[in-house]
């Protein structure tokens, strides 16, 4: 059977939503949306399910899987419900639901339910994608209440740039939320990733009650470009790995693979590997991309194809037919790959499709 693969490491998914919550000192919601960011929404949930306050995913399909597979905690929709209609199946699954634009909240004010929800109030401030206008915030959290439609209420916010280290916009967001919220009796959850492990300075005064919803820091990768302290605490839970399947022995000046990228510049061993941009691989991964072949470095040569690509053998005498390449993993981190690719982990981890996932740690 083709060799291509992703290892997934759920006992160091439980270590880094411990983490999260060490970090914290809060209940955090492990997001699992789009497929655990490719690792296994199902199987990951339920390996968070003794640990975790609840889950976080996109939609209410994601939920669904989520139910039908057994999790019974709560389940937050970051982006709320698409039509009114989705309102049956988020109070007949008891599901919670962000809330961020005026037609929602007038749905909500209008649907027939039989039991109160749970609501995330969303407040744009500062990101400008989906949330209420500052001005309108308040109003929009008393008409929650006053619907007779609503249990509880959390406010949130979402941070843009947490993930630049320099860069003042989480304290200019974070003071747009405290003024939004004064006066508004409720817990809340402004902490992503990037806040958590990048800014806890900014987040001393957080009450007990606070929500966090680490996301890619689940998964081993970290949000930041530059090294960061916390964010060596992180375990990788994903290796990507395949092997050699043909050698070739090259003089100087042979180009490799489509569109002559790469051109020998000496005697080189190449090996052709199992894997591809269509089981998730980058495609535009330059030559010199790092990996690890049999656990020792070496680096991607050519262009990336469909199904294969290839490596530099040239240094590794021991190495051939059937080695081992990590792509990345805990040898070679997904971020060292990304910065490579002149992408991101989520990217990357997302894009992984085709090759089967391997689970241990359960």
């Amino acid at each position: 059977m083709r060799p291509a693969r992703a290892l997934i490491d759920l006992q160091a998914l439980r270590h880094n939503y411990r983490l999260a919550r060490e970090l914290s000192g809060a209940r955090a919601l492990a997001v699992v949306k789009a497929d655990a960011y490719g690792h296994g929404a199902v199987r990951c949930a339920r390996a968070l399910q003794e640990d975790s306050d609840g889950f976080a995913v996109a939609c209410v399909e994601e939920a669904l899987q989520l139910r039908e597979a057994g999790i019974r905690g709560p389940i937050l929709l970051l982006e709320g419900f698409f039509e009114a209609s989705e309102l049956v199946l988020i109070e007949q699954h008891e599901l919670w639901c962000v809330v961020h634009a005026q037609w929602q909240l007038e749905s909500i004010e209008q649907a027939p339910l039989k039991r109160p929800l749970n609501v995330w109030l969303k407040l744009d401030s500062g990101m400008h994608r989906v949330g209420f206008h500052p001005a309108d915030y308040a109003g929009a959290y008393q008409r929650l209440l006053a619907s007779g439609k609503v249990a509880k209420v959390v406010l949130m916010t979402h941070f843009s740039r947490a993930d630049e280290l320099d860069c003042t916009r989480s304290d200019e967001q974070l003071a747009v939320f405290q003024q939004a919220r004064q006066g508004l009796a409720a817990e809340t959850s402004l902490r992503n990733s990037p806040a958590l492990l990048g800014w806890p300075q900014l987040f001393k005064e957080q009450p007990a009650s606070d929500w966090v919803r680490p996301g890619i820091m689940l998964y081993g990768a970290t949000p930041f470009e530059q090294q960061q302290a916390l964010a060596t605490r992180l375990q990788p839970v994903m290796t990507l790995e395949s092997r050699v399947i043909s050698v070739r022995e090259l003089p100087a000046g042979e180009p490799v693979g489509y569109g002559a990228r790469f051109v020998t510049e000496r005697a080189t061993r190449v090996g052709v590997v199992a894997m591809g941009y269509a089981d998730g691989y980058p495609r535009h991964a330059p030559s010199g991309t790092p990996l690890l072949i049999d656990g020792q470095p070496s680096r991607l040569i050519g262009r990336v194809s469909m199904d294969m690509l290839t490596v530099d053998l040239s240094d590794l005498p021991g190495c051939g037919l059937g080695s081992r390449v990590e792509f990345w993993g805990k040898g070679v981190l997904a971020s060292d790959v990304a910065g490579a690719a002149g992408t991101i982990p989520y990217q990357l981890f997302c894009n992984v499709r085709r090759v089967p996932l391997v689970y241990s740690g359960d």
